[in-house]
């Protein structure tokens, strides 16, 4: 005997892996997106500034200079310390022969290096212009002889992570949009297996509501699945990930991350609500002789 077809009764695998997949890419495109803000941020926080000495000042001069460096709005603290960092001219020689193996000092017959303070500038003041205003406001203290930085690093880091995020952005959209008619196909093609049901129901007095039901129930179920399933990929891709590439557990954020998997969970359950209702609306509306 035939077994009794049930209404909104399909198969969903192709849906489920189907959103599986998007979801898993969308996801991933979103973790690039956080880790990347998080390089970013660490670079940030670590460029220098570096402030040479006139060689005649004294130590109550250099201590002057500290003490106004200190008080900028643009350094950055740590724990309550501005980050500030002494550099004697024997520490700069010993660092520059290390690096190029080579003891200038011997055919030089002296040090031409100067004492310098290293500054960390605070996230805010990373651009370019920013940059070139604190080292025209730290030239003009007493003592100190030029201010240098790495120049342009700021827009260049600005601009290559404004366009990789339009990138992954505009991949995620292409990829939810692609998603959507995917599954808003597969929807119709399996309700189209249940019309005649459908209608059957509306002729004895079923309301839209009473037949939209397990429908609408059986999409939020494949978009709850698709959502775990991608959520579970997402997290094992991410702790391989971080046990084979070292330094890789620096840029991890997880509290933005778990508002991802969630919005992730979220997002699957909505587009198979919203894709069943779609589907299931042309059906309801059919006349009679357009089902066959």
């Amino acid at each position: 005997m035939p077994k009794k077809k049930k209404i909104g009764s399909y198969p969903n695998v192709m849906i489920v892996v189907s959103l599986t997949a998007a979801l898993f890419l969308i996801g991933f495109c979103g973790m690039l997106v956080i880790q990347s803000k998080k390089l970013v941020s660490i670079i940030r926080q670590n460029i220098e500034v570096r402030i040479f000495l006139e060689k005649t000042l004294s130590d109550p001069g250099r201590d002057s200079v500290l003490q106004i460096v200190q008080q900028k709005a643009f350094v950055q603290t740590n724990g309550g310390t501005p980050a500030v960092t002494f550099v004697s001219k024997e520490e700069a020689a010993k660092e520059f022969m290390e690096g190029t193996k080579e003891d200038f000092t011997a055919f030089l017959g002296e040090n031409p290096l100067r004492d310098s303070y290293q500054v960390k500038i605070q996230e805010d003041y990373f651009e370019e212009a920013k940059l070139k205003l604190i080292k025209a406001d730290l030239e003009t203290i007493n003592g100190v002889y030029e201010v240098v930085y790495q120049e342009d690093l700021a827009d260049s880091i600005n601009r290559n992570i404004t366009k990789l995020y339009i990138v992954l952005s505009s991949f995620a959209l292409v990829m939810l949009i692609i998603i959507v008619l995917l599954i808003n196909n597969t929807i119709k093609l399996a309700i189209y297996s249940q019309r005649f049901l459908i209608r059957s129901m509306q002729l004895v007095g079923a309301t839209n509501g009473f037949i939209q039901q397990p429908f609408l129930l059986r999409g939020a179920t494949q978009g709850l699945v698709g959502g775990i399933m991608a959520i579970i990929l997402l997290v094992v891709l991410q702790q391989v990930a971080i046990r084979n590439i070292e330094g890789l557990s620096m840029l991890q954020e997880y509290d933005k991350l778990a508002f991802l998997l969630a919005s992730l969970l979220l997002l699957g359950v909505a587009i198979g609500i919203v894709s069943t209702y779609q589907s299931l609306a042309r059906y309801l509306k059919m006349a009679l002789d357009d089902l066959y």
